[in-house]
């Protein structure tokens, strides 16, 4: 668990197992895998997740991202399940994140999006884990 001065990082890396073979795990707490409604990213999605198992990472959750409705949701569920990843959020595909995006903004600059209340109510299920802070 996290002590309030501690620091918290957040990286995003490349779809793809790379990074993680690379050693860039070392002093991971939580792996975040994002997981988009689409067969190849799903594999890698669990590929990543199972890599980060192996090496001992702490926390691997599963993010549900870009959902475009209650079909690619189901999608990513069963998909999840099926592998032993457990979904801690779930994103819906968002104009205001696409709009912020071109502006060159982060996805924070839309809080009040759907987007951005899911990233919300994400950081907060990470607190709820002892994740952050």
């Amino acid at each position: 668990m996290l002590e309030e001065t501690q620091v918290v990082t957040v990286v995003d890396m490349e779809a793809g197992l790379e990074h993680l073979s690379r050693g860039t795990d070392r002093h991971v707490d939580a792996l975040l895998v994002v997981m988009e409604p689409y067969y190849k990213a799903l594999e890698i999605a669990r590929r990543c997740a199972e890599l980060g198992k192996e090496l001992g990472i702490p926390h691997v959750f599963g993010v549900a991202n870009k959902l475009r409705g209650p079909q690619d949701t189901l999608a990513v569920r069963d998909y999840a399940a099926a592998h032993n990843l457990r979904i801690i959020g779930e994103v819906p595909f968002d104009e205001g994140v696409y709009q912020a995006e071109l502006a060159g903004l982060a996805p924070s600059a839309a809080p009040e999006t759907p987007a951005g209340r899911a990233i919300g109510d994400l950081a907060a299920a990470l607190h709820a884990e002892g994740v952050l802070p």
